[in-house]
């Protein structure tokens, strides 16, 4: 049984696996995306989230106890004065990790952990309102479109020319019976 292991060890031992979360989470504080496996992405994004989440009140106790994990200052500094209130307002969820496929040594599957833009958390908000919005409209065209029969372009072509108009009729007819007994054969 499995149970009170709450974290990935990633085959690693404890200091390995602490500088490698602590050098991960700063490369995707400097750089805002790095590209590693699916394992080491899964368990650098809850350490980087709980970061962010501690940036959202720039005090001297959040730097301090964000500070004994990145040492840069650089990031430390940009954690706290870009990436912090940049995403104040959310609620979590500020990474996303996308698949790109695998890697030719090994085979492991490679993804890129990456902070989600600015714009994604302004559209909970939106979301409701849009799908509202959508949902009463779309409603109104599908009845719309069940009780009105959709026009058929041969018919506009044939006022537009008249002459050719029986012809390109008889012709297409023809092949409608050619069609239609060829399946009643094969059936």
């Amino acid at each position: 049984m499995k149970h009170k292991i709450g974290y990935n060890p990633l085959g690693r031992m404890a200091a390995h696996r602490k500088a490698l979360h602590r050098n991960m989470v700063t490369s995707l504080v400097l750089h805002e995306r790095i590209r590693t496996t699916v394992a080491k992405a899964k368990a650098v994004r809850r350490t980087a989230e709980k970061m962010v989440t501690r940036a959202g009140v720039d005090s001297v106790h959040n730097r301090r106890i964000i500070g004994r994990d990145i040492k840069d200052k650089a990031a430390l500094a940009k954690l706290f004065t870009e990436i912090g209130p940049r995403f104040k307002e959310r609620p979590g969820g500020y990474t996303r990790i996308l698949k790109i496929g695998q890697r030719k040594s090994d085979g492991a599957e490679m993804v890129i952990l990456e902070f989600v833009s600015e714009e994604i958390s302004k559209t909970p908000e939106s979301r409701k309102t849009k799908t509202k919005s959508k949902s009463t409209p779309k409603k109104a065209t599908d009845e719309k479109k069940s009780t009105e029969p959709t026009p058929e372009p041969e018919p506009e072509k044939a006022q537009a020319e008249p002459a050719s108009d029986e012809d390109s009729v008889v012709e297409v007819e023809a092949n409608d019976d050619t069609v239609d007994d060829a399946t009643t054969d094969k059936s």
